[in-house]
Protein backbone atom coordinates (compact mmCIF):
# COMPACT_ATOMS: atom_id res chain seq x y z
CA UNK A 1 0.00 0.00 0.00
CA UNK A 2 1.49 3.48 -0.91
CA UNK A 3 1.50 6.51 1.00
CA UNK A 4 -1.59 8.11 -0.72
CA UNK A 5 -3.42 4.51 0.13
CA UNK A 6 -2.59 4.83 3.57
CA UNK A 7 -3.75 8.54 4.34
CA UNK A 8 -6.91 7.55 2.47
CA UNK A 9 -7.59 4.37 4.23
CA UNK A 10 -7.04 6.06 7.69
CA UNK A 11 -9.60 9.24 6.36
CA UNK A 12 -11.97 6.49 5.79
CA UNK A 13 -11.04 4.85 9.16
CA UNK A 14 -11.39 8.22 11.02
CA UNK A 15 -14.54 9.58 9.51
CA UNK A 16 -16.04 6.31 10.66
CA UNK A 17 -15.04 6.42 14.00
CA UNK A 18 -15.89 9.66 14.66
CA UNK A 19 -19.36 9.42 13.47
CA UNK A 20 -19.45 12.61 10.87
CA UNK A 21 -21.00 10.18 7.90
CA UNK A 22 -24.64 10.61 9.35
CA UNK A 23 -26.69 13.22 7.73
CA UNK A 24 -28.04 13.85 10.52
CA UNK A 25 -25.09 14.52 12.40
CA UNK A 26 -24.90 14.13 16.13
CA UNK A 27 -28.69 13.07 15.96
CA UNK A 28 -29.55 17.10 14.68
CA UNK A 29 -30.70 18.54 11.44
CA UNK A 30 -27.41 19.62 10.46
CA UNK A 31 -25.03 18.10 8.32
CA UNK A 32 -21.40 17.93 9.07
CA UNK A 33 -20.74 20.61 7.17
CA UNK A 34 -23.61 22.91 8.15
CA UNK A 35 -22.68 22.08 11.95
CA UNK A 36 -18.97 22.93 11.27
CA UNK A 37 -20.31 26.50 9.75
CA UNK A 38 -22.60 27.13 13.19
CA UNK A 39 -19.35 26.58 14.85
CA UNK A 40 -17.33 29.22 13.54
CA UNK A 41 -19.89 31.94 13.20
CA UNK A 42 -21.56 31.19 16.86
CA UNK A 43 -17.94 31.32 18.20
CA UNK A 44 -16.37 34.56 17.28
CA UNK A 45 -18.66 37.64 17.81
CA UNK A 46 -19.13 38.75 14.03
CA UNK A 47 -16.78 37.12 11.15
CA UNK A 48 -17.03 37.66 7.29
CA UNK A 49 -18.13 35.18 4.24
CA UNK A 50 -14.77 36.00 3.16
CA UNK A 51 -13.35 34.92 6.36
CA UNK A 52 -15.20 31.40 6.54
CA UNK A 53 -14.32 30.76 3.00
CA UNK A 54 -11.01 31.27 4.22
CA UNK A 55 -10.48 29.21 7.32
CA UNK A 56 -12.78 26.82 6.42
CA UNK A 57 -11.06 26.32 2.49
CA UNK A 58 -14.77 25.99 1.06
CA UNK A 59 -15.40 26.64 -2.48
CA UNK A 60 -17.45 30.16 -2.82
CA UNK A 61 -20.62 28.60 -4.30
CA UNK A 62 -20.77 25.79 -1.59
CA UNK A 63 -20.62 28.00 1.05
CA UNK A 64 -23.06 30.45 -0.22
CA UNK A 65 -25.76 27.52 -0.35
CA UNK A 66 -24.35 26.18 3.31
CA UNK A 67 -25.03 30.01 4.73
CA UNK A 68 -28.51 30.22 2.51
CA UNK A 69 -29.75 26.94 4.49
CA UNK A 70 -28.97 28.52 8.19
CA UNK A 71 -30.43 31.66 7.49
CA UNK A 72 -33.60 29.63 6.40
CA UNK A 73 -33.53 28.13 9.19
CA UNK A 74 -32.85 31.33 11.47
CA UNK A 75 -30.02 30.39 13.09
CA UNK A 76 -27.53 33.01 11.03
CA UNK A 77 -27.81 36.33 9.88
CA UNK A 78 -25.73 38.06 7.34
CA UNK A 79 -25.87 41.26 6.04
CA UNK A 80 -23.43 44.08 4.71
CA UNK A 81 -20.88 45.66 6.26
CA UNK A 82 -21.57 49.29 7.46
CA UNK A 83 -18.02 50.03 7.72
CA UNK A 84 -17.45 48.20 3.61
CA UNK A 85 -19.99 47.80 1.72
CA UNK A 86 -17.98 44.87 -0.57
CA UNK A 87 -18.12 42.74 2.90
CA UNK A 88 -21.01 40.29 4.13
CA UNK A 89 -20.88 40.18 7.98
CA UNK A 90 -22.23 36.63 9.25
CA UNK A 91 -23.82 36.23 13.02
CA UNK A 92 -25.07 33.67 14.93
CA UNK A 93 -29.14 34.48 15.81
CA UNK A 94 -29.99 33.79 19.41
CA UNK A 95 -31.45 30.73 17.78
CA UNK A 96 -28.27 29.95 15.82
CA UNK A 97 -26.54 30.16 19.57
CA UNK A 98 -28.95 27.96 20.96
CA UNK A 99 -28.51 25.52 18.03
CA UNK A 100 -24.68 25.64 18.76
CA UNK A 101 -24.93 24.68 22.52
CA UNK A 102 -26.76 21.09 21.92
CA UNK A 103 -23.95 20.70 18.95
CA UNK A 104 -20.97 21.41 21.52
CA UNK A 105 -22.61 19.69 24.45
CA UNK A 106 -23.12 16.47 22.14
CA UNK A 107 -20.00 16.83 20.39
CA UNK A 108 -18.05 17.04 23.86
CA UNK A 109 -20.11 14.00 25.37
CA UNK A 110 -19.04 11.84 21.93
CA UNK A 111 -16.01 12.58 21.82
CA UNK A 112 -15.81 11.79 26.03
CA UNK A 113 -17.14 8.54 25.27
CA UNK A 114 -14.54 7.75 22.66
CA UNK A 115 -11.92 8.51 24.92
CA UNK A 116 -13.40 6.30 28.20
CA UNK A 117 -13.26 3.14 25.95
CA UNK A 118 -9.14 3.46 26.08
CA UNK A 119 -6.40 3.60 29.07
CA UNK A 120 -4.64 7.08 29.88
CA UNK A 121 -1.61 5.64 27.93
CA UNK A 122 -3.53 5.15 24.89
CA UNK A 123 -5.39 8.51 25.11
CA UNK A 124 -2.03 10.22 25.22
CA UNK A 125 -0.74 8.37 22.64
CA UNK A 126 -4.05 9.08 20.50
CA UNK A 127 -3.29 12.80 21.54
CA UNK A 128 0.30 12.81 20.50
CA UNK A 129 -0.37 11.42 17.13
CA UNK A 130 -3.31 14.26 16.33
CA UNK A 131 -0.50 16.57 17.09
CA UNK A 132 1.87 15.31 15.00
CA UNK A 133 -0.71 15.36 12.20
CA UNK A 134 -2.13 18.66 13.20
CA UNK A 135 1.84 19.93 12.92
CA UNK A 136 3.04 18.30 9.45
CA UNK A 137 -0.13 19.73 7.43
CA UNK A 138 0.74 22.58 8.79
CA UNK A 139 -1.71 24.15 11.19
CA UNK A 140 -0.14 24.13 14.96
CA UNK A 141 3.07 26.20 14.15
CA UNK A 142 1.80 28.49 16.57
CA UNK A 143 1.72 26.17 19.72
CA UNK A 144 3.96 27.16 22.70
CA UNK A 145 7.55 25.77 22.83
CA UNK A 146 8.67 24.23 25.76
CA UNK A 147 11.46 22.06 27.44
CA UNK A 148 11.13 19.47 30.31
CA UNK A 149 12.86 16.81 31.83
CA UNK A 150 11.96 13.44 30.46
CA UNK A 151 8.94 11.69 31.18
CA UNK A 152 8.21 8.11 30.72
CA UNK A 153 9.04 6.52 27.28
CA UNK A 154 10.71 9.78 26.51
CA UNK A 155 14.18 7.85 26.47
CA UNK A 156 12.64 5.32 24.30
CA UNK A 157 11.39 8.11 21.63
CA UNK A 158 14.98 9.70 21.54
CA UNK A 159 16.40 6.23 20.64
CA UNK A 160 13.49 5.58 17.90
CA UNK A 161 13.67 8.80 16.74
CA UNK A 162 17.26 9.24 16.20
CA UNK A 163 16.80 6.07 14.16
CA UNK A 164 14.06 6.67 12.18
CA UNK A 165 15.04 10.53 11.20
CA UNK A 166 18.39 9.50 10.15
CA UNK A 167 17.81 6.81 7.91
CA UNK A 168 14.94 8.51 5.95
CA UNK A 169 17.23 11.95 5.82
CA UNK A 170 20.89 10.78 5.68
CA UNK A 171 20.74 7.05 4.46
CA UNK A 172 22.12 5.80 7.88
CA UNK A 173 21.99 2.13 9.01
CA UNK A 174 21.00 0.86 12.55
CA UNK A 175 24.83 0.82 13.44
CA UNK A 176 23.82 4.59 14.64
CA UNK A 177 20.65 3.82 16.43
CA UNK A 178 22.60 1.33 18.17
CA UNK A 179 24.73 3.84 19.01
CA UNK A 180 22.14 6.29 20.16
CA UNK A 181 21.04 3.54 22.07
CA UNK A 182 24.47 3.10 24.00
CA UNK A 183 24.95 6.88 24.73
CA UNK A 184 21.24 6.59 26.39
CA UNK A 185 21.50 3.34 28.03
CA UNK A 186 25.28 4.63 29.56
CA UNK A 187 22.91 7.96 30.80
CA UNK A 188 20.45 6.07 32.55
CA UNK A 189 22.68 3.57 34.46
CA UNK A 190 24.84 6.12 35.51
CA UNK A 191 24.99 9.82 35.54
CA UNK A 192 25.16 12.69 37.82
CA UNK A 193 22.12 14.37 38.23
CA UNK A 194 24.21 17.29 39.68
CA UNK A 195 26.19 17.72 36.40
CA UNK A 196 24.41 16.07 33.67
CA UNK A 197 20.70 17.09 32.50
CA UNK A 198 18.33 16.03 29.57
CA UNK A 199 16.16 18.22 27.61
CA UNK A 200 12.97 17.20 25.64
CA UNK A 201 11.28 20.09 23.66
CA UNK A 202 7.40 20.23 23.39
CA UNK A 203 5.33 21.78 20.56
CA UNK A 204 1.89 22.36 22.57
CA UNK A 205 1.69 18.12 24.24
CA UNK A 206 3.82 16.91 20.80
CA UNK A 207 7.66 15.74 21.70
CA UNK A 208 9.69 17.58 18.68
CA UNK A 209 13.12 17.75 20.09
CA UNK A 210 16.02 16.42 22.64
CA UNK A 211 19.83 17.27 23.73
CA UNK A 212 21.65 15.71 26.53
CA UNK A 213 24.92 17.55 28.53
CA UNK A 214 26.80 15.02 29.97
CA UNK A 215 30.47 15.15 31.61
CA UNK A 216 33.41 14.58 29.95
CA UNK A 217 35.58 15.45 32.52
CA UNK A 218 35.42 17.82 35.62
CA UNK A 219 36.01 20.72 33.38
CA UNK A 220 34.57 19.61 30.22
CA UNK A 221 30.41 18.98 29.65
CA UNK A 222 29.73 17.11 26.17
CA UNK A 223 26.19 18.24 24.00
CA UNK A 224 25.21 15.26 22.73
CA UNK A 225 21.87 13.82 21.18
CA UNK A 226 20.27 16.73 19.34
CA UNK A 227 17.01 15.98 17.35
CA UNK A 228 14.58 18.39 16.35
CA UNK A 229 11.82 16.63 14.46
CA UNK A 230 11.71 17.54 10.77
CA UNK A 231 8.32 18.94 10.56
CA UNK A 232 9.41 21.08 13.55
CA UNK A 233 12.29 23.00 12.28
CA UNK A 234 11.69 26.77 11.99
CA UNK A 235 9.87 26.98 15.45
CA UNK A 236 13.41 27.76 17.34
CA UNK A 237 13.72 24.24 19.22
CA UNK A 238 16.90 23.42 18.13
CA UNK A 239 18.47 26.55 19.51
CA UNK A 240 16.23 26.32 22.84
CA UNK A 241 17.56 23.15 23.68
CA UNK A 242 21.06 24.22 22.69
CA UNK A 243 20.81 27.69 24.91
CA UNK A 244 19.48 25.29 27.69
CA UNK A 245 22.48 22.88 27.55
CA UNK A 246 25.02 25.96 27.61
CA UNK A 247 23.33 27.75 30.70
CA UNK A 248 23.35 24.34 32.18
CA UNK A 249 26.89 23.43 31.88
CA UNK A 250 27.80 27.09 32.78
CA UNK A 251 25.88 26.70 36.18
CA UNK A 252 27.66 23.82 37.05
CA UNK A 253 30.86 25.24 36.59
CA UNK A 254 32.43 23.93 33.37
CA UNK A 255 34.63 25.46 31.00
CA UNK A 256 34.16 24.32 28.31
CA UNK A 257 31.08 22.77 26.04
CA UNK A 258 32.43 20.36 23.03
CA UNK A 259 30.34 18.47 20.73
CA UNK A 260 30.63 15.98 17.85
CA UNK A 261 28.76 16.32 14.78
CA UNK A 262 29.06 15.58 10.77
CA UNK A 263 29.40 18.19 8.11
CA UNK A 264 25.97 17.03 6.44
CA UNK A 265 24.41 18.16 9.68
CA UNK A 266 23.99 21.45 8.28
CA UNK A 267 20.93 22.69 9.94
CA UNK A 268 22.32 21.76 13.99
CA UNK A 269 25.69 23.39 12.35
CA UNK A 270 24.07 26.53 11.51
CA UNK A 271 22.54 26.21 15.65
CA UNK A 272 26.31 25.80 17.17
CA UNK A 273 27.41 28.66 15.13
CA UNK A 274 25.04 30.62 16.72
CA UNK A 275 25.06 29.49 19.84
CA UNK A 276 28.58 30.49 20.17
CA UNK A 277 30.73 27.12 18.99
CA UNK A 278 34.04 27.13 17.40
CA UNK A 279 34.84 24.78 14.69
CA UNK A 280 38.02 22.63 16.21
CA UNK A 281 38.88 20.05 14.20
CA UNK A 282 37.70 17.65 11.42
CA UNK A 283 38.35 14.05 10.10
CA UNK A 284 37.07 11.57 7.57
CA UNK A 285 35.29 8.36 8.84
CA UNK A 286 33.40 5.40 7.49
CA UNK A 287 30.48 4.76 9.93
CA UNK A 288 26.22 4.39 9.78
CA UNK A 289 26.67 2.89 6.57
CA UNK A 290 28.17 6.16 5.06
CA UNK A 291 31.53 8.53 3.97
CA UNK A 292 31.40 11.50 6.66
CA UNK A 293 33.56 13.74 8.02
CA UNK A 294 33.05 14.03 11.45
CA UNK A 295 33.50 18.11 13.32
CA UNK A 296 34.39 18.81 16.63
CA UNK A 297 33.27 22.06 18.04
CA UNK A 298 33.78 23.83 21.21
CA UNK A 299 32.38 26.13 23.24
CA UNK A 300 34.50 28.28 25.81
CA UNK A 301 32.54 28.73 28.64
CA UNK A 302 34.72 31.22 30.88
CA UNK A 303 33.86 33.93 28.89
CA UNK A 304 30.22 36.00 28.90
Amino acid sequence: MDLADQVRAFNRFYTSAIGVLAPDYLNTRWTVTEARVLFEVATRRETTVVELRRSLRLDRGHLSRVLARLENAGVVARERDPRDARRQVVRATGAGRRAFAVLDRRSANAVAALLAEHSRPEQEALLAAMGTIRRVLGEARDQPLTLAAPGPGDYGWVVERHGAVYAAEYGWDASFEALVARIVADYLADHDAEREAVWIAHAGAERVGSVFCVRKDDRTAQLRLLLVEPHARGLGAGSALVAACVAFARDRGYERLVLWTNDVLTGARRVYERAGFALAGEERHESFGASLVGQHWTLDLTTP
